[in-house]
């Protein structure tokens, strides 16, 4: 693979004496990219493209949102069939789909800070449909070649995803009927007390107390929860609560979930909340003063989380105007909530030339200036009001970087694997796989410790259905079908049919794991598929470097 690159400047001596590090900063700065880029630029663009084309929240989540998240194994999966020529494509894909799952159950598990509740359709759905596609896979790989028509089989096999998540309501409204005690299950909660302990989201009790709500349209039901709780909600507040339920897909509940609690997180820093008997009192910057005149719950612990919460609520109400347009105002608010929150706390791409305040933010904004100042020329910012209609041009600049930083990374990745004389496919089980999944394990962690870890596990489950399917079914069909017709996808490595059925097995211990559990997640569950993970990587290198059977031809190297 290392000869279809371009000449690397440094000799194999001279990597082989300590220049290779460079290339490993190289490699770590390009997973930083992808990173940026993803979030910042390509994601919103894609949302954007999901409004104008008025696609449901499943059908979206499934294909443009999935798509987001699951760039950097596309790009080096296209890479490794069209450039390389080599396995390092679907090394990237099978080793982020273990790490996907096994990894972010276990760090969630481990460093969530609570126990955490699963839901039982979202992760067998997700899992059914995840095992048939690995075994289809296994099927496909093992005579080492693919053909036109398996490729094309994986794709339709994600066609018919597409149609599943367009009617998850359905199905999942007769996987309740069918299972007597689902309807706690299904939200991973027995009670409206574990609701308040692990969530800390009363309002949102309301909603799952409701039999067969996710049968009718989202305005209704946040219409609804306005109702239910008159005066303690706003428009967007109920909506967001709305979408980080399990009847949206779990891309949705991710984005909706983190921008939930960076708006709590912003009106905590804004405000001074006072408790005082029955009634509270919110202070807010400017000072506004609103009383509660309705009476908290019983439970005086419950008063105080949910107090709380309720205080936040009505200040921020007690700032709207009265108006008949409300939503419109609302999405206002939102917008502006938004542009505070990339002012104050950088969540949003660092510009090249204004300078941050603290000594962390300038450090961060000094080692990521190259790439600002690339991409505030050449990729606008959609997230904006005023570059908003420029978003497909978002989305084409977004989708070329993508594809640059990811021929970047291969390469590094390939020139470090020659140098070490390391295989590609264990390059892309351990090192491109960690890169290419550490955001989603950050966004899953944070999501988990509120106590919303369900959405975490489904969104890394629901995630590798893409990566298997079109990640590695995709390039093989245009390569196949339109680029040399009734050609055939040679895979060079006999270990990785192993490495697969190691992700089938991974598959089946996790949610046995999760079910022997009582469909938590604690610490105990996170230290087994930590466990595992190691277990995999050990056993997938092994396999690589022909210890248990001769798999592999040892790598050639220049005299």
């Amino acid at each position: 693979a290392l000869h279809e690159f371009p000449n690397d400047i440094f000799t194999n001596e001279d990597r082989r004496h300590g220049a290779v590090v460079l290339h490993v900063l190289c490699a770590v700065y390009m997973f930083y990219a992808l990173a940026i880029v993803c979030d910042d630029f390509f994601v919103p663009s894609l949302e954007k493209i999901c409004e104008r084309l008025h696609l449901s929240e499943d059908v979206a989540g499934a294909t443009f949102m999935a798509a987001g998240s699951s760039a950097p194994e596309l790009f080096t999966s296209v890479i490794g069939v069209f450039i390389t020529k080599g396995d390092v494509g679907v090394g990237t894909i099978v080793g982020s789909a273990v790490f996907n799952i096994l990894c972010i159950i276990g760090v969630c598990g481990l460093f969530a800070g609570q126990v955490v509740a699963l839901s039982s359709w979202s992760l067998l759905r997700d899992s059914i449909y995840y095992t048939l596609s690995v075994v289809a896979l296994i099927v496909f790989i093992y005579d080492e070649k693919v053909s036109w028509w398996e490729s094309l089989v994986l794709v339709l096999m994600y066609v018919i995803y597409i149609f599943i998540m367009k009617y998850n309501s359905t199905i999942h409204h007769c996987f309740e009927r069918k299972t007597k005690n689902s309807a706690n299950m299904v939200n991973g909660l027995a009670s409206n007390t574990e609701m308040d302990d692990n969530s800390n989201c009363d309002a949102t009790v309301v909603l799952l107390k409701k039999g067969n709500f996710h049968r009718k349209a989202s305005v209704i039901m946040v219409d609804e929860l306005l109702s239910a709780y008159p005066h303690q909600l706003s428009f967007s507040e109920a909506g967001l609560r709305i979408m980080i339920t399990s009847h949206f897909p779990p891309k949705t509940r991710l984005s909706m979930a983190s921008r939930m609690l960076i708006n709590e997180r912003q009106r905590l820093i804004n405000s001074r909340t006072y408790t005082n008997g029955e009634s509270e009192v919110a202070i807010k910057i400017p000072i506004k003063h609103v009383v509660e005149n309705g009476t908290g719950p019983s439970n005086s612990a419950e008063r105080g989380v949910n107090g709380t919460r309720r205080d936040e609520d009505m200040a921020e109400a007690g700032n709207e105007t009265e108006n008949e347009n409300e939503d419109n105002e609302n999405n206002e608010n939102d917008e502006e909530e938004e542009e505070d929150d990339d002012d104050d706390d950088h969540e949003g791409p660092y510009t090249p030339f204004d300078l941050p305040t603290g000594k962390v933010e300038i450090l961060k904004w000094i080692f990521t200036w190259p790439l600002s100042f690339v991409l505030y020329f050449t990729v606008p910012n959609c997230n904006k009001p005023h570059l908003e209609k420029w978003f497909m041009v978002t989305f084409a600049s977004s989708t070329l970087w993508i594809a640059a930083f990811s021929y970047m990374m291969v390469w590094m990745v390939t020139i470090i694997g020659y140098t070490l004389g390391i295989p590609d496919v264990i390059m892309g089980i351990t090192f491109l796989a960690a890169g290419t999944s550490v955001p989603d394990c950050m966004a899953s962690l944070i999501v988990a410790r509120q106590g919303m870890g369900d959405m975490a596990v489904s969104n890394s489950i629901g995630s590798n259905v893409f990566d298997i399917l079109i990640g590695l079914g995709l390039p093989w069909a245009l390569q196949t079908l339109a680029v040399n017709y009734g050609s055939y996808i040679r895979l060079n490595s006999r270990g990785l049919i192993y490495s697969v059925g190691l992700l089938l097995a991974s598959v089946f211990v996790t949610v046995f794991g999760v079910h022997m559990n009582k469909w938590k997640l604690d610490k105990k569950l996170g230290c087994v598929c930590l466990s595992l993970y190691g277990i995999f990587l050990c056993f997938s290198i092994m396999t690589e470097f022909n210890v248990f059977t001769f798999v592999n031809l040892p790598m050639c190297r220049d005299h």
